[in-house]
């Protein structure tokens, strides 16, 4: 059963996920913000597919500890793009709110980021190990952690200070994906239900995509006369 529905939603995300962004990418104005929204939707469902599609492929053949260095590369993989991803978000911030300063803050983005890369590229991670260490799992989300505190609070400034209804929630959808999150990363292999949390993480990011697909049609929509 837990293949049958896993596999049914994985495919389902991937699907909605990579189908929006190629959309927004092709049907975009070339350097529009919903173009913007649309590679960044790319990087989200093109990386979660390295760890999900061996994960659907585990479940149904011989099981997680067998598979364990195809999910591991899928999971360093993932690490990699969620960092682009908020990265991207960043981008996307200052274009939807017409930043041009805050240098600082670009900088501490760009710091974070790196810091992410290089702590999940250290051997120490275990990669290929099915019994990965807590530490190092701990150690290379914090810079990660605060990218998306970064993106909370910059999101809500802005959001309610134009009055945006479409990002109006941004900051809501990026807190929930790690407030779900959070725990699987701490608790999960110690209490493998806690996984079932990647369920709604998931769904908020799918969340985030839908806000450029809003976008995309409100600017699509013929104004009224």
């Amino acid at each position: 059963m837990q293949a049958i529905m896993e596999t049914i939603f994985d495919i389902a995300y991937l699907a909605t996920v990579l189908t929006l962004g190629i959309l927004l990418i092709v049907k975009s104005e070339k350097g529009a913000l919903t173009q913007k929204f649309g590679v960044m939707a790319v990087v989200l469902g093109g990386g979660d597919a390295f760890h999900l599609v061996p994960r659907m492929i585990a479940l149904w053949t011989s099981g997680m500890e067998a598979n364990a260095a195809a999910l591991g590369v899928g999971k360093l993989v993932t690490s990699i793009t969620m960092t682009a991803f908020y990265v991207l978000l960043y981008y996307i911030w200052r274009a939807r709110y017409g930043v041009e300063d805050r240098k600082r803050l670009t900088v501490t983005m760009w710091v974070l980021a790196a810091l992410r890369v290089i702590l999940c590229l250290l051997p120490q991670n275990r990669w290929l190990s099915y019994h990965q260490p807590l530490l190092f799992g701990v150690l290379r989300n914090i810079p990660f952690a605060i990218m998306g505190i970064i993106i909370i609070m910059i999101f809500a400034a802005e959001a309610a200070e134009t009055n945006d209804r479409i990002f109006r929630n941004m900051w809501l959808a990026v807190s929930l994906s790690f407030a779900f999150y959070i725990p699987v990363v701490l608790f999960a292999a110690s209490f493998p239900w806690v996984g079932a949390l990647m369920i709604p993480k998931t769904l908020a990011y799918v969340w985030i995509v839908l806000m450029g697909w809003n976008l995309f049609r409100k600017e699509r929509k013929p104004a009224k006369a």
